[in-house]
């Protein structure tokens, strides 16, 4: 089935699900107006949780968790329409990361 622990595996899962549909992946503007959205989701459930804006009791329990998965889920399917590796960006991006930044904190000893 799909390896928990790979992000190509995610990526394949929600490929799979998506592909089985007629209209696909949404259109670049349409994945990042979802992902601005859910974005907002995850601000919000941030600030109820942590800000000074507690939920009204009219609203549904959600959870920071799962605003990740949401956002999770968006940046997948965003990836794939572009057939863009997410193990390979987020391996490009640490090496610049690890190289650029290795002296910008103070190291724990």
């Amino acid at each position: 089935m799909y390896n928990k622990d790979s992000v190509s595996d995610m990526q394949k899962r929600v490929d799979d699900f998506i592909s089985q549909f007629e209209e696909g992946y949404f259109s670049p503007l349409s994945m990042l107006a979802r992902f601005t959205e859910e974005v907002g989701e995850l601000a919000r459930e941030v600030n109820h949780t942590y800000g000074e804006k507690p939920k009204k009791a009219t609203e549904e329990e959600n959870s920071i968790e799962a605003e990740l998965g949401d956002l999770l889920f968006v940046l997948i399917s965003f990836a794939n329409s572009q057939n863009i590796s997410l193990d390979e960006a987020f391996d490009r991006t640490m090496e610049k990361i690890e190289t650029r930044d290795k002296n910008r904190w103070t190291k724990k000893e």
